[in-house]
């Protein structure tokens, strides 16, 4: 599975593979990669904004 594939299951653009083992750990995991992704993207949005704003 590429990466882009992956950022877009993490962040609800592309429904989740049906056939994929899924276990207790790595449901955990897939939501901590989730929320690094999100605030990773905000932080940047911030970046944009104060770097336009100056």
């Amino acid at each position: 599975m590429s990466i882009l594939n992956q950022i877009a299951e993490y962040l609800y653009l592309k429904k989740k593979d049906p056939n994929a083992k899924s276990t207790q750990w790595m449901k955990y995991m897939h939501g901590i990669n989730r929320l690094s992704i999100i605030l990773f993207l905000i932080a940047l949005v911030v970046i944009v904004v104060k770097l336009l704003l100056r």
